[in-house]
């Protein structure tokens, strides 16, 4: 029964780990250029990050965000926040219209009122100043901080469920998935804002629970049918197949909705969908690809380092 149970175990349809160099290596295709052109071309920073402008404008008559916004693009302005606002406001269109960009001198703020004035229609101007970022130095380091401690307690709680290397392995894929993210946005100069703050945060979630299903089917498997000095592969391989149904339906369904949100939604969430769409692959494809491997990776070093360091003893 045993070696029936063995046999079932090596009958796999692809060896995704015996590939595990292929799947370093592409990621390493998109993470090293990322990490240069993060050193080199840097982000696009949104006015969260860097202040800007407001003007607070009431219309002689309701106008659409539309109005608004092609007089911003005009102005090579068109990732301006544009709000409407007031009790007379709908979805479509307001007297009352709240415009934060960057940060303007004084003959461009006028030329663009004055374009509004002209292409969209009368208004009189309820503020008007100059804001400093809401997303300080001080605040960022704050974030990042959080993070490196969620992670520090992620890998305590998963060492005490699992085993360290799966904590360390877990931790790995979701710095791999933040780089990727990164290197995208680096890449395509989209604007990195607070909501590119809460798309990093909601990824690292969705990434560390489909990759903690497939190590908890890892762990169920090495206590039925694992024996020391077995095949770590083929067991990996086993527990990823028996979970990737799981793991398609949850990605799939994220994606759908994240997709309409990305055609469908407004063009103040596009860079928000964005970030959470190349998210949700990044985090699909490190749990199926890069943690299992990476355990793998570690667990064989740790037991060939301890395994040397026996047969020294043995042998003073």
């Amino acid at each position: 029964m045993a070696k029936k149970v063995q046999e079932n175990l090596v009958k796999i349809p692809f060896d995704i780990m015996g590939r595990s160099k292929i799947w370093f290596v592409l990621s390493l295709l998109i993470i090293i250029p990322g990490i240069f052109c993060m050193f080199t071309k840097g982000f696009n920073f949104g006015i969260d990050f860097t202040g800007g402008t407001i003007m607070d404008l009431r219309f002689d008559n309701q106008v659409t965000l539309t109005q608004v916004r092609e007089v911003m693009k005009s102005y090579n302005l068109d990732n301006a926040t544009i709000q409407l606002s007031g009790e007379a406001s709908n979805i479509e269109a307001s007297a009352d219209v709240m415009i934060r960009t960057a940060d303007l001198e004084e003959n461009e703020r006028k030329e663009i009122m004055d374009s509004l004035r002209e292409q969209v229609g009368p208004y009189t101007v309820l503020r008007e100043e100059k804001v400093g970022s809401t997303i300080g130095g001080e605040l960022i380091t704050d974030a990042v901080m959080a993070t490196v401690l969620s992670w520090v307690l992620i890998v305590i709680y998963v060492s005490y469920r699992f085993e360290w290397r799966f904590g360390l392995s877990a931790i790995l894929a979701l710095v791999h998935d933040i780089l990727i993210v990164l290197s995208v946005f680096s890449f395509t100069q989209k604007q990195v804002d607070s909501s590119f703050v809460a798309a990093v945060l909601t990824i690292i979630g969705y990434s560390i629970n489909d990759t903690i299903v497939i190590f908890d089917r890892i762990r169920e498997n090495m206590k039925l049918h694992y024996r020391k000095g077995g095949d770590l592969n083929e067991l990996s391989n086993r527990s990823i197949y028996q979970t990737l149904t799981r793991s398609m339906y949850t990605v799939l369904t994220c994606l759908f909705t994240t997709f309409a949100l990305y055609f469908f939604g407004g063009d103040t969430t596009k860079d928000f969908a964005f970030a959470l769409l190349i998210g949700f692959f990044s985090g699909c494809y490190s749990s199926i690809f890069i943690a299992s491997p990476m355990w793998v990776l570690l667990r064989n070093m740790f037991e060939v380092k301890h395994h040397t360091t026996k047969s020294d003893v043995q042998s003073a």
